[in-house]
């Protein structure tokens, strides 16, 4: 647990890549396999459970430390982060732990899940006991389950590919599946993900998928990329990338954020494709209109873990095929673009059923033909273009070794909306803050109270760090009350929000949901009184 604190500090503390590289590094190199094993799991995206509920963390660290409750609510508004309030009002150790994080996870954290609460205080007050400020702040978070740090897994694949000397793009592959939930990475598991290349692993096996291929936005014009007819153009569809694999007379459909997704979609399940054939496409409920549903709806899907034949009956999905990675057990990522897409083509064809769809080609004679298709996106219900080099092969993550891939997207929705709440970041963000609500103006006349700001989207990224300490100081001088982490401040700030989708919502109060809200600027130039109105968010629904 002390290197893993150590390497968390390190990763937290810095932005430099270089910095953060060299960290893992030395990490990976130092530590036994069983607990770099844990760590590949947690850095690579892998969330950890709650053990511990908040309301006990809270009430236990107040008793160790032998605080009032008022006191302990001071220490968190001023802090903003539980863990961190609670790492830094616990008395100092009286004993020092030499216990690994695999140990920890396994046979300490582990455990606590649903265990009596006098066997929790009795285990936090013990663990407390022999651990350091930061030691312990890092074991709240994995109790917690509110572990995240700045580093990315491409990232961690380059960290582990060096010291290994293995390919980047092979130690890519071997990491795909590593943090499903479902299994516990082991020591076994960690040497084999650094061991030697051994002959015919490009083939994988089971239900292991590949790593994505991932685009590149596209901010300049087209016609830098050549000729169209070099490229094959599609919709870009705003659905969920997934991988449909079937292997070993089993079927497996996993998210590009590697969540197996096979018992949420069995109607995808079900497909009959043939042996050993792996599908890249994306998920998407589709109505009778022959068109996608918006994203809001797919949601609705995503977040069961069991669906009835009425859910399906309502919210009908397809597999839109992009591409094929595996055919006859063959891994063909190899072959061009042009000559996948009619493998593709042939397979669903052959398939034949209507719940598996070809991505449709976009033939234009030239980029500004192109250009005024893709206005057509948003009445499709699209985000616009994709481009896919018909010569390139498909690679690892964003790689543009052996072609690329780009993402031709219509501008954003936007919306001038006022700052009325904020909450503390986290890492060396945690005593600025970085995480904002927006609110519109309700002009209903028939509203209690007139006009008024209603909430309809948070936002966290946009702005750079000098905008965000002079946003900071002004939060600050215009704070009314404090809720916890949280601070309603006097409407003072009008900012243009950006983001890609709107669906209407029973659940927000603004009866709106955004999708991939961001901040695009600050408005100074605005006035509080002419942000935008509900009517206009409403609007936007048609």
């Amino acid at each position: 647990m002390r290197e893993f604190a150590l390497l968390y500090a390190e990763l937290d503390e810095t932005t430099s890549t270089s910095r953060k590289l060299a960290a893992l590094q030395t990490y990976f190199r130092q530590v036994s396999p069983e607990n770099a094993a844990w760590a590949v799991y947690f850095l690579a995206g892998g969330k950890p459970r709650q053990a511990v509920p908040t309301k006990l963390l809270r009430q236990y660290a107040t008793e160790f430390a032998g605080l009032d409750d008022w006191l302990f609510d001071e220490c968190y508004q001023t802090v903003g982060d539980l863990a961190e309030t609670i790492a830094l009002i616990l008395p100092a150790p009286t004993g020092r732990s030499d216990v690994g994080l695999a140990e920890w996870v396994e046979q300490r954290i582990a455990p606590l899940r649903g265990a009596a609460p006098d066997t929790i205080r009795m285990a936090l007050h013990a663990y407390w006991n022999e651990l350091e400020t930061r030691e312990r702040f890092l074991l709240i978070k994995l109790i917690g389950g509110g572990f995240r740090v700045g580093v990315s897994k491409l990232l961690v694949t380059r960290a582990l590919a060096t010291i290994a000397a293995v390919d980047s793009k092979l130690i890519a592959q071997r990491l795909m599946g590593w943090t499903d939930g479902r299994v516990s990475p082991t020591a076994a598991g960690f040497l084999q993900l650094i061991s030697e290349p051994h002959a015919g692993e490009h083939a994988l096996r089971g239900g292991q998928p590949y790593p994505f291929f991932l685009a590149h936005p596209l901010q300049a014009d087209p016609a830098i990329l050549g000729e169209p007819g070099d490229w094959l153009v599609e919709w870009k569809y705003d659905g969920m990338r997934a991988q449909l694999l079937r292997r070993d007379g089993q079927s497996c459909l996993w998210s590009r954020g590697e969540d197996l997704m096979t018992e949420r979609f069995p109607e995808l399940a079900r497909l009959p494709l043939p042996e050993g054939t792996v599908i890249d496409g994306e998920i998407l409920v589709w109505q009778a209109g022959e068109a996608p549903a918006p994203f809001a709806d797919l949601q609705k899907r995503m977040g069961r873990k069991t669906v009835s034949a009425r859910l399906m009956a309502d919210l009908p999905v397809v597999l839109l095929a992009y591409d094929v990675l595996e055919l006859d057990g063959v891994d063909i990522r190899h072959l061009p673009q042009q000559e996948r897409r009619a493998l593709l083509e042939q397979l669903i064809a052959t398939v034949n059923a209507p719940t598996l769809r070809l991505s449709p080609s976009i033939v234009a004679d030239s980029w500004q033909a192109l250009a005024a298709i893709r206005t057509e996106s948003r009445v499709r219900g699209v985000e616009g273009l994709m481009l896919k080099q018909l010569s390139s092969v498909y690679g690892v993550g964003r790689s543009k070794d052996g072609g690329t891939w780009w993402k031709w997207k219509i501008d954003p929705h936007t919306i001038d909306a006022v700052l009325i709440y904020a909450q503390a970041g986290h890492g060396r963000r945690a005593s600025l803050y970085t995480d904002y609500t927006f609110g519109v103006w309700d002009d209903d006349p028939e509203a209690e109270g007139g006009r008024k700001l209603v909430p309809f989207a948070k936002a966290y990224s946009g702005l750079t760090d000098a905008e965000i300490a002079q946003v900071d100081a002004v939060i600050r001088k215009t704070t009314i009350e404090k809720f916890g982490p949280v601070r309603s401040v006097r409407p003072s700030m009008v900012f243009e929000i950006g983001f890609e989708g709107i669906a209407a919502s029973s659940r927000h109060k603004a009866g709106i949901a955004v999708r991939f809200p961001r901040i695009l600027r600050r408005r100074e130039d605005k006035a509080i009184a002419d942000a935008d109105t509900l009517a206009t968010l409403k609007g936007m629904l048609a």
